[in-house]
């Protein structure tokens, strides 16, 4: 079982953090679908944002199940450590420090994925952290700058020097951004063989043979599941199903997908407001519909409403008169990007 400091993970499958996605409602409902670790939304590491309503809404941890993992971002080794006690202060009990976004704005800040460039710099960042902090403290990379400098085995010794407890890679270079070239599972997998700290798979695992795949042909000792389980949360559950059992179960029925909407627009609001949170729901509801037969109208219909409470009927209708025609989501079954590349 993987294990990060003193925390025992409940299975191999971990939700990635996505910055405007992967908030407190939704690592909740991922870890009710059986994902067995989440890493919160990055929270900036500059104390003049800490106060922030964005910044506090993602430092908010109230009922998580531990372990409480807190993303933090930037490029001075002092600021970085000085988020991890203020983020161990308020609740985290792992801090993951992200060195592996490729958005422009971040890296033009020399954090995230530009990281890469400074190995010596990566070194020194990830060193504060750790001394700064008594958690176990992880990070997550890419294979490198450009594919002609990728530097994946060496940034993932580096860390392990410095006393990072796990790592997670995943397996485009910072020029590959988010979808531009293949994944490259063998760095994952000689990241893997070069080091003695847990390593999690990420990018592209997009179905459960995808998971399974990745796991046995890295060696790696989880995967991460990121866009695939937008508007999808039973990915975890379905590819627990497929590990234990070699062959899919059926889609969730309906009304099951329109309680849990319900619940997750409900605790979504709670966190956001009305205002923020009817706007900010429009995502979810998106990936949650789309597929499915008159998603498109539906959505259309959805964009212009400005209250919760007739966003959450809308819902409710159109789920209802879905579930009039359709037992269970009447969805493709999940067709994985590639089994491997």
């Amino acid at each position: 079982m993987l294990r990060i400091g003193p925390y025992s993970l409940k299975n191999r499958l971990v939700i990635a953090p996505m910055a405007g996605v992967t908030d407190r409602p939704f690592r909740k409902l991922c870890r009710q679908f059986g994902a067995g670790y989440a890493i919160s939304e990055m929270v900036a590491s500059k104390p003049e944002l800490w106060q922030t309503p964005k910044s506090m809404r993602r430092m908010n941890h109230d009922g998580e199940d531990a372990p409480v993992s807190v993303q933090i971002a930037g490029n001075d080794p002092q600021v970085m450590a000085d988020a991890a006690r203020f983020n161990v202060s308020h609740g985290a009990q792992i801090i993951d420090i992200n060195m592996g976004c490729p958005k422009k704005k971040v890296c033009k800040a020399d954090a995230g994925s530009a990281l890469l460039r400074d190995e010596a710099l990566v070194a020194r960042i990830l060193e504060a952290v750790v001394n700064a902090v008594d958690v176990p403290v992880t990070l997550k990379t890419r294979t490198g700058w450009s594919t002609e400098s990728r530097n994946a085995v060496r940034i993932a010794q580096i860390a392990e020097s410095a006393g990072i407890q796990a790592l997670t890679m995943h397996g485009r270079t910072r020029a590959c951004g988010f979808d531009d070239g293949t994944i490259d599972y063998d760095s994952i997998k000689a990241v893997k063989a070069a080091v003695n700290i847990p390593v999690i798979a990420n990018g592209d695992i997009d179905s459960p043979a995808k998971a399974r795949a990745v796991l046995e042909y890295t060696g790696a000792d989880a995967v991460m599941i990121g866009r695939a389980a937008q508007g999808r949360p039973w990915i975890f559950r379905d590819t627990l199903h497929y590990f234990e059992h070699g062959e899919m179960p059926l889609f969730p029925q309906v009304t099951e997908v329109s309680e849990l909407m319900q619940s997750h627009l409900e605790d979504h609001y709670t966190l956001y407001g009305d205002d923020v949170g009817v706007r900010s729901a429009r995502k979810h509801i998106g990936w949650y519909t789309e597929g499915l037969p008159g998603g498109d109208s539906f959505r259309d219909r959805l964009n212009v409403l400005t209250e919760t409470t007739a966003q959450l009927h809308a819902v409710r209708d159109y789920f209802s008169g879905l579930a009039d025609r359709h037992e269970r989501l009447p969805l493709a079954p999940y067709q994985p990007t590639t089994l491997l590349n």
